[in-house]
């Protein structure tokens, strides 16, 4: 029989713990509200499972659920686990469905979102879709990933990111006990020599060509180019530009740290071709729009595409990134410029801290000084090559 009886659950108590034996508890918190708890140990490790409150839960059924919750510790078994399995485990695919759901809103990067979802409904779904999140193991994951493991490298890599990722979620969530064990899962899998993938990036010596081409013709993509050349920016960067984000006169541009690849706040010092293209831009400027390069939909910025477009319509081999990669060249091959200068301007991590914080400053007269020289090399006149007779 408990030490506590019906009539005293429900008069008014203090804020507390109060006993009814074998590991009950009435819970009183400060704000008056109450629920049971049952105490369990096992293997000298205390835990405190909820019952529900005392407004759903009466004392007889604390007793009961308290009694169930020892019996299920005793036999080696984890009464909240045993609790999610009660009210149904959702299978793998559901499980995803759920992890997409409640992340995709911190996603900053569209294209990431959407890739998610797609590469586990066609590469883990088939395999291990219609599975009960708690029960898969590395080998369910080695069957999912050995068809394009050493085929689709990369893709591969990100499905056992992502697979990996729903399970822990599992756990969390009290559907299984334990993660993955990926030590195992990876020593199992076939070594396969990753390879590095560079963007495909056009020779600087070809790039004051390339803009004189860009000029030919104006429009709102190609003046976006033009400016992403001449800033060695990423393509995300441009196409989102506000003009609320520049100060002409300080010939200045700050782009806010959400719109950074890095989460930092970006200053970047325009040269006067750079502001040339603002003031061309200035054409395309739509009421009640910011955007500096509006697409064909209003109230949205030009689409990855676009930029690519040109790239395919010029004949031209190389990707809007990889003019990154022309510019860094450019300053490594042909100027005595500080490579730190040109990390500062790409916007890269500075791996090393010590090296960050020496760094910390902008040094903006330096950069602008970069930029000019980059300015001035891409819009130089193209060499012409002649064969003599």
């Amino acid at each position: 029989m408990g030490r506590l009886s019906a009539t005293f659950v429900k008069a008014d108590k203090a804020p507390g713990r109060y006993a009814d034996g074998d590991g009950l508890y009435l819970v009183v918190a400060p704000s008056g509200s109450k629920s049971w708890v049952c105490r369990v140990q096992k293997e000298g490790k205390r835990r405190d499972i909820g019952l529900g409150s005392v407004k759903k839960v009466s004392l007889a059924q604390a007793r009961d659920r308290s009694g169930k919750v020892r019996t299920q510790v005793e036999a080696g078994l984890d009464p909240i686990l045993e609790r999610k399995k009660e009210a149904g485990i959702p299978t793998f695919r559901e499980a995803a469905a759920r992890v997409f759901a409640e992340n995709r809103a911190a996603w900053k990067n569209k294209k990431h979102a959407g890739q998610w979802l797609s590469t586990l409904t066609t590469y883990a779904f088939p395999h291990i879709g219609n599975i009960s999140v708690s029960v898969i193991d590395g080998q369910h994951v080695r069957d999912a990933l050995m068809p394009i493991w050493l085929t689709k490298q990369e893709t591969a890599r990100r499905v056992r990111q992502r697979i990996a990722m729903v399970v822990d979620w599992a756990v969390a969530e009290g559907y299984r006990a334990t993660p993955l064990a990926m030590a195992a899962l990876n020593k199992s899998l076939p070594k396969a020599k990753r390879k590095v993938e560079h963007q495909e990036a056009m020779p600087y010596a070809d790039v004051p060509t390339f803009v004189a081409r860009l000029r030919e013709r104006e429009s709102v993509g190609r003046l976006a180019f033009e400016l992403l050349v001449l800033t060695a920016l990423r393509s995300g960067e441009i196409r989102g530009a506000l003009w609320s984000e520049f100060d002409l006169t300080a010939k200045l541009w700050t782009i806010p740290a959400g719109r950074m690849k890095v989460d930092v706040e970006h200053v970047v010092p325009l040269s006067k071709a750079a502001l040339s293209v603002l003031k061309r831009a200035e054409a395309y400027r739509e009421a009640r729009n910011d955007l500096v390069f509006p697409g064909m939909r209003h109230g949205k910025p030009l689409s990855d595409m676009t930029l690519t477009k040109i790239c395919r319509d010029m004949d031209v081999d190389a990707v809007p990134h990889g003019f990154r990669s022309s510019f860094r060249d450019w300053v490594s091959e042909e100027t005595d410029f500080d490579g730190a200068i040109a990390e500062m301007a790409l916007a890269h991590t500075i791996a090393n801290k010590v090296e960050a914080a020496y760094r910390r400053g902008k040094l903006l007269d330096k950069r602008r000084t970069l930029m000019d020289a980059w300015a001035t090399y891409c819009i130089s006149e193209p060499v012409v090559e002649t064969v003599d007779a």
